[in-house]
């Protein structure tokens, strides 16, 4: 009897572990990774609903190890690219209140202001969040440079992109479609760049396997 009441105890114990393995933050986990697969695809509406049920099942969900990203980010950015201009804004200005060093956040945010009309405003923004993306590429590129950091932008393809649009800032008198484009473009190429190293991380390994 004692035996089976311990073998039922400990059943319970694992359910309870399994469930709490299940809570809100693995909900949004799941609907985060689903939100950006369908945001590499360029279905807008469908991440704008994984990013949507992510914000409502944990609103302070960190995605990512190098490359830390909150849910609230993640729905800021699905607004914006599907249209939502005034909510995005809204979402965005709220991912940095939680989290000021959001680089794709800050970009996104200077994006939607500035199609919002307030060119002024939204180019500090995207200003300081191309200066951001590129200085955490060097951050890890530098630091990690023995380990995973060296498959991170190893062609320095974004940071080159981000050059070029910082010096065409700084030139004034631009394209505004160009610089949007542009800086879409990037923020797009960026959201991939921890993908893309861990799958080339993971094809030297087996590479280097015996």
């Amino acid at each position: 009897m004692n035996i089976r009441l311990r073998g039922y105890s400990v059943a319970l114990l694992l359910l309870a572990v399994f469930c709490s393995a299940c809570g809100p933050g693995f909900q949004a986990s799941t609907d985060v990774d689903q939100g950006r697969q369908a945001m590499f695809r360029g279905d807008n509406q469908g991440a704008l609903g994984y990013f949507q049920a992510a914000a409502q099942a944990d609103p302070t969900y960190i995605w990512g190890t190098e490359l830390r990203e909150g849910t609230l980010s993640f729905l800021g950015r699905a607004q914006y690219l599907d249209g939502r201009l005034a909510p995005a804004r809204d979402t965005l200005q709220k991912a940095l209140a939680q989290h000021k060093s959001d680089n794709l956040a800050r970009l996104y945010l200077g994006l939607t202001v500035a199609r919002q009309g307030d060119r002024q405003a939204g180019l500090r923004d995207i200003e300081a969040g191309l200066k951001g993306i590129r200085d955490f590429l060097n951050y890890i590129t530098t630091t990690f440079a023995m380990s995973f950091g060296r498959f991170w932008d190893p062609g320095k393809a974004i940071r080159n992109s981000v050059d070029t649009n910082l010096a065409m800032i700084a030139k004034g008198n631009f394209d505004w479609p160009t610089l949007i484009a542009n800086s879409e473009t990037i923020a797009m190429n960026f959201e991939q760049e921890p993908d893309n190293a861990r799958q080339q991380q993971e094809q030297q390994r087996e590479m280097n396997l015996p």
